[in-house]
């Protein structure tokens, strides 16, 4: 079986991997040496032959001897390359398998359709491998039996015959999943497989984990005949699974495997060497994001999936879940909730409140992940405001002033992230947490990252900050974001005193030629306006600059700083003809009537194709024209807003400043408001709030 793969094509192997004709020497390395060598050659095939779960025609001819390899109980690692055959096969099913795909090299490939016709032809081996005395094995084939038998009786009967003889809880959700998906796959199959979902529902001798499975994906099936009293159900079986044994006499002892995941001394990986620590933070962030603690969250992903809308009785589960005596799925149900108050809007008070509840002192793992979902939900943490400050109190004086920068990596993180949600709501007990950062070095990038919340602590921070960015080393190749961070946060607090440090970052910036870094720093100091006056001869001659980026940024920041029309107008109007058309139009809305030389371009732009431009030149046509322009901005606006709904706060904004002229937009506004998924700039919890804030302004104006 082996030496056939040296006759393969493997042209389609994606070239990114290495030369393809090294290809059989890492395929037999799954089968051989130590666990090292053979985790590198499997992470090789996906990267090569299975990357992103395209399916090559190499992919393809892979496979009798990834069936071999499954079929060999001395293979090591079966159940990987079980997991490896189900996901070519589930890929494979996704595509229409009628269509003929292209190759990377340009040829005509049927690949999946092969895929999917191997796999149906081995159905056989994978009722084996679903049967086979090694879990890890059993839990890697469960899904193949939903995904490629296609006689649904005997698809069904083996399912059924499966749920008894597991004892795992993840195998035993496995299999009612499997059913559902074969339910939904095959219809000659759904009237059993639902009739057994409904029994497994309703009986309550069973272990609660396969009821609460059966009811979740018996409403996946059929969603528009899940009851009032689904969420109730589903929330009382969730109590019985994850409650200690002693406290429901009679049930096994069931308490989730979850139990075994000890949330509360979870270790945490090693500092990242030679790596910027923002970098090496935002790896730990996703790898600490894809962690699964309880084996019923995919299970409850699914339900809120199902649930969809229906956001009170989601915020009752979740309010379940995050109260949970089970420490795994109360950790698990914290990125739950994040994600439902990011997409959904409502009253998310109660929810908010029990995300606050998991800040437990003697449980630093929970409470840095509650931490941090309070803080990316700022503003609509506020009701968590008071928990998050007596967190912060209570280490500071269990473990001293200096917590912020303890050794112990677990505490450090739940204190710090604690600290960063208080300072995004501007509270000032933030601030001993942030000094200590910025005075000691230790994650001061941190402290730096939510210091512009803090504007009443302006004295404290700004020189601070003033003097982290006076010692910026411009020659290093990881300046940019350092700079880009301290700038941002002088602006925000807006106290005039760090203009000299922030007029001689530019002048670094550009004598090392860093002309985005330096445009960057100048939209910063353009935002302290005549204040910033003294930098006007620094600022002036990059007005001419080359770089597109650089004299935008210039020519904003000279309106700013000296308000002379006649200067900025006619660059201005040059740049509505290059890339950076958004930011001149901007600014030539700010100048107001005095730029009415540029209306004749304006009124061009609002023929374009985006959407984006004509949103930008129809503001600058009001605040320019006024209400002369009004019919064609009111009627651009609305366009565009109904094009992409992304446009919404700019859209808005201009409305706002267009007074009683914004009346023809109110029918459009109040729809917006009857919304309950939310909108705005990239659907930010911030910009949603803002946007909402704005239509009830104009209503109210308008009423």
């Amino acid at each position: 079986m082996i030496n056939e793969l040296d006759s393969v094509d493997w042209s389609s192997m994606s070239h990114a991997y290495g030369p393809a004709d090294d290809v059989p020497v890492w395929l037999r390395d799954m089968t051989s040496g130590g666990p090292e060598l053979r985790d590198k050659a499997l992470s090789h095939f996906y990267s090569a032959a299975h990357h992103q779960g395209d399916v090559y025609p190499c992919t393809v001819a892979s496979l009798p001897f990834l069936f071999h390899m499954a079929q060999d109980a001395a293979t090591p690692d079966r159940a990987s390359i079980i997991e490896l055959l189900v996901s070519i096969g589930r890929e494979s099913m996704d595509r229409d398998v009628d269509a003929v795909y292209i190759s990377p090299d340009g040829t005509e490939s049927t690949a999946h359709a092969d895929s999917v016709a191997l796999m149906r032809e081995s159905t056989d081996l994978f009722v084996r491998y679903a049967a086979d005395p090694e879990p890890s094995v059993r839990r890697a084939a469960i899904e193949g039996l939903g995904l490629f038998l296609d006689d649904g009786d005997r698809a069904v009967g083996i399912l059924r015959g499966r749920l008894p003889a597991e004892s795992g809880i993840v195998e035993r959700l496995l299999v009612v999943r499997t059913m559902a998906d074969l339910a939904l796959r095959l219809p000659a199959a759904q009237a059993a497989a639902m009739a057994w979902l409904d029994t497994l529902a309703d009986d309550p001798t069973l272990s609660p984990d396969i009821p609460l499975a059966a009811l979740v994906h018996r409403a996946r099936c059929a969603p528009q005949d899940m009851g009032s009293d689904a969420v109730p159900t589903a929330i009382a079986l969730l109590r019985r699974l994850t409650a200690p044994p002693e406290n429901v006499p009679g049930d096994e002892a069931r308490r989730s495997d979850s139990a075994e995941c000890a949330c509360t001394t979870a270790a945490e990986p090693p500092p990242a060497q030679n790596v910027p620590p923002h970098v090496a933070a935002a790896f730990e962030d996703l790898e600490r994001h894809n962690r699964i603690h309880a084996p019923t969250t995919s299970l409850l992903r699914t339900f809120h999936a199902v649930l969809d809308s229906r956001v009170p009785e989601r915020t009752t589960l979740l309010t379940a879940q995050l109260r949970s005596p089970d420490p795994a799925t109360r950790y698990d149900a914290i990125r739950m909730a994040q994600d439902l108050i990011l997409a959904w809007r409502g009253e998310h008070r109660e929810l908010v409140t029990a995300l606050a509840q998991c800040l437990l002192p003697d449980d630093p793992y929970t409470a840095a992940a509650a931490a941090e979902s309070l803080g990316t939900l700022a503003p609509v943490a506020e009701p968590a405001r008071e928990a998050l400050a007596s967190y912060v109190a209570e280490h500071r004086a269990a473990h001293g002033p200096d917590v912020w920068a303890t050794p112990k990596p677990l505490l450090r993180r739940a204190h710090q992230e604690a600290v960063l949600a208080l300072a995004r709501l501007g509270d000032p007990r933030a601030l001993p947490g942030l000094l200590t950062a910025l005075d000691g070095d230790v994650d001061a990038w941190r402290a730096v990252q939510v210091a512009g919340c803090m504007r009443p602590a302006a004295g404290e921070l700004v020189p601070r900050l003033t003097g982290r960015l006076a010692n910026v080393d411009f020659s290093q190749p990881w300046a940019g974001t350092g700079v880009g961070a301290l700038v941002s946060a002088l602006a925000e607090q807006g106290d005039p005193a760090a203009v000299p440090a922030i007029t001689d970052a530019v002048t670094a910036a550009v004598r090392h030629e860093e002309w985005r870094i330096a445009a960057s720093t100048l939209d910063a100091l353009a935002s302290f306006g005549v204040a910033a006056a003294s930098a006007l001869k620094v600022v002036r001659p990059l007005a001419d600059a080359q770089d597109v980026d650089l004299r935008m940024a210039a020519t904003a920041a000279l309106w700013e700083l000296e308000a002379d029309p006649e200067n900025v107008v006619p660059r201005l109007h040059d740049l509505l003809d290059t890339y950076r058309r958004h930011e001149a139009a901007d600014v030539l809305g700010r100048i107001g009537p005095p730029a009415a030389t540029v209306l004749p371009r304006l009124r061009q732009m609002l023929t374009a194709n985006y959407e984006w431009t004509r949103v930008h030149a129809a503001a600058a046509l009001w605040d320019i024209g006024g209400d002369a322009e009004n019919p064609a901005v009111v009627q651009t606006l609305l366009g565009a807003w109904e094009n992409n709904d992304a446009t919404s706060n700019h859209v808005l904004a201009c409305l706002n400043r267009m007074g009683h002229a914004a009346a023809p937009a109110l029918p459009r506004i109040r729809t917006e408001l009857t919304l309950t998924r939310r909108s705005g700039r990239f659907r930010s919890t911030a910009n949603d709030e803002d946007l909402q804030d704005t239509c009830r302004a104009i209503v109210a104006r308008l009423a």
